[in-house]
């Protein structure tokens, strides 16, 4: 027989305290194993002095005698730092936290008053946080978790990334995660790459911090190293002002654009934050409802694609270098789809 998990009887213990009468199917859903466990952590808890009491019939399940209730609810270091998770059980469980988070929520729920845990009850059935973005699956993550680790031990990682222009070798020093979008992002302490030419020293070793998507290490590995994280570093304040910088490298020009009433309403669909930007700032309706907006693009090659998905619903009117580059673009479409006729 497999041993009776002392943290799976409190979690058992919880859920019968907290919700009430439960089926041993709906606790083996939520302990995730078998109801056949479940009989046999009952009769644990039964045997340790716990009064569960069985109830037959279709209605039935097990509850605890009225009036019990038990404080055993500390939380463990690992269940304290996964309540900051609490609102994603998604990324908790890819962090290898799911268990430890649903564990950490029971004790909260058990030790608040009944008025507040009821509202906490209410709070859950009624709110809930999807991250990723619509239509996209998220990123295949295999060591995610090892990173995790990395991160909380401050273990430093031989790994093997993939960039755009081949695979490169490095050793980084985690500093922290960020979740943007449904995509994973490391925050690490890392020089140049092992397979590079530039000169390599101890102290350039350490000294630049870098952004990688977590989906694209291609193999990770513990050097057995302990590293010290650098005094300041804040992780949020990192991340706006990486971002922020992005955003400028990323956005190298302004278009002029001239758009339909259906444009308008497309433009905030397709470029977000910049889209609302140029509606904001919108010249005046000529009569057909059409107005002049600037919208901030990145360069030309990838703003002749990003202009074109809002098809005729709109027209660039500047710069003539972008003009002329949609223009053509047009011209080569039409000519491909007038010789299929």
């Amino acid at each position: 027989m497999p041993p009776v998990r002392a943290d799976r009887l409190l979690s058992l213990l919880l859920l019968l305290q907290n919700r009430g009468l439960m089926t041993a199917p709906e606790l083996a859903a939520e302990l995730e194993v078998s109801v056949r466990t479940v009989y046999r952590d009952v009769e644990a808890l039964g045997a340790a002095g716990v009064p569960v009491r069985g109830e037959r019939g279709p209605e039935g399940g097990y509850r605890l005698m009225e009036g019990y209730r038990t404080r055993l609810t500390g939380l463990t270091d690992a269940e304290a730092g996964s309540l900051f998770l609490a609102g994603l059980p998604g990324p908790a469980g890819d962090l290898g936290l799911g268990a430890v988070l649903a564990s950490a929520q029971l004790k909260v729920e058990a030790a608040l008053p009944g008025a507040l845990a009821e509202q906490a009850r209410r709070v859950r059935e009624r709110f809930h946080l999807d991250a990723p973005a619509w239509f996209r699956d998220a990123d295949p993550v295999p060591h995610l978790e090892r990173i995790a680790g990395a991160v909380w031990e401050r273990r430093v990682l031989r790994t093997r990334y993939r960039r755009w222009r081949g695979e490169v070798h490095r050793e980084v020093r985690p500093l922290g995660l960020v979740l943007k979008g449904g995509i994973w992002y490391l925050v690490a302490l890392a020089g140049a790459p092992e397979n590079s030419e530039a000169p390599k020293s101890s102290e350039s070793s350490e000294s630049i911090v870098r952004t990688y998507r977590v989906s694209r290490f291609q193999a990770v590995e513990e050097t057995g190293e302990v590293f010290t994280r650098p005094a300041g570093f804040a992780l949020a304040a990192y991340w706006a002002e990486s971002s922020r910088r992005l955003e400028g490298a990323l956005r190298q020009g302004t278009a002029r654009l001239r758009l339909s009433p259906r444009g308008q309403k497309l433009l905030p669909m397709q470029f977000g934050a910049a889209g609302v930007r140029a509606l904001r700032d919108a010249g005046p309706p000529d009569g057909a409802g059409r107005v002049e907006v600037e919208l901030s693009v990145e360069s030309e090659a990838v703003a002749v694609g990003d202009l074109l998905r809002l098809g005729t619903e709109a027209e660039v009117l500047g710069p003539p270098g972008l003009r002329q580059a949609v223009a053509e673009a047009v011209a080569v479409l039409a000519e491909r789809y007038a010789a299929g006729r």
